[in-house]
């Protein structure tokens, strides 16, 4: 049997949002403002980016699939959704990615977020009656884009770390959204 890559993403999200139903699992990230961000870089200007990349977002792929950075450089993506569905452009940590990985499918447990947008009637709700007090997608290292839309980041790579770049969505990470930034020097 052959599956579309919408059936896969689907199904992905799917499973992503029932695997977040099962009791026990803990809202990862609750109470951690920021999830750490001084320690991967900070939010820039556009003006202070010196160069700029292009970053193709489809269904569960990037292009290109990793970036060069040097540590100290200011760097403006822009990102173009050519895709079905919403995805996440998200620069941190591989254990940030795991937390968020949470956070974002509690979102879309709870209808804030669909495979295909922002439920934006949802954003003045209060959420905290659902254990996701300020849940907000709103990080700076991170941008959501949906489907046929360009949206930008800039970023400033303070120090060297293990970075990658990745989609958040249920399903999506593990489908291989998710790819490397090398430092060079």
């Amino acid at each position: 049997m052959r599956f579309s890559p919408r059936t896969l993403t689907t199904a992905s999200l799917m499973a992503g949002v029932a695997l977040l139903s099962l009791p026990g699992l803990a809202f990862a990230g609750a109470g951690e403002p920021g999830h750490g961000h001084a320690a991967i870089g900070e939010p820039a200007k556009a003006s202070a980016a010196k160069r700029v990349v292009q970053v193709e977002l489809g269904d569960n792929y990037y292009k290109p699939e990793s970036l060069s950075v040097k540590a100290g450089e200011t760097v403006r993506f822009v990102l173009k959704n050519k895709g079905d569905f919403l995805h996440e452009f998200n620069i941190g940590t591989a254990s940030m990615h795991a937390a968020h990985q949470k956070e974002m499918a509690m979102m879309v447990e709870h209808g804030m977020l669909t495979p295909t947008g922002i439920n934006t009637s949802m954003s003045g709700m209060d959420h905290s009656k659902m254990g996701m007090a300020g849940m907000k997608h709103d990080d700076p290292n991170s941008v959501l884009v949906g489907p046929g839309e360009t949206k930008e980041l800039t970023w400033k790579f303070t120090t060297e770390t293990a970075l990658e770049f990745a989609c958040n969505m249920p399903g999506h990470y593990e489908s291989g959204m998710v790819g490397k930034v090398a430092f060079t020097r």
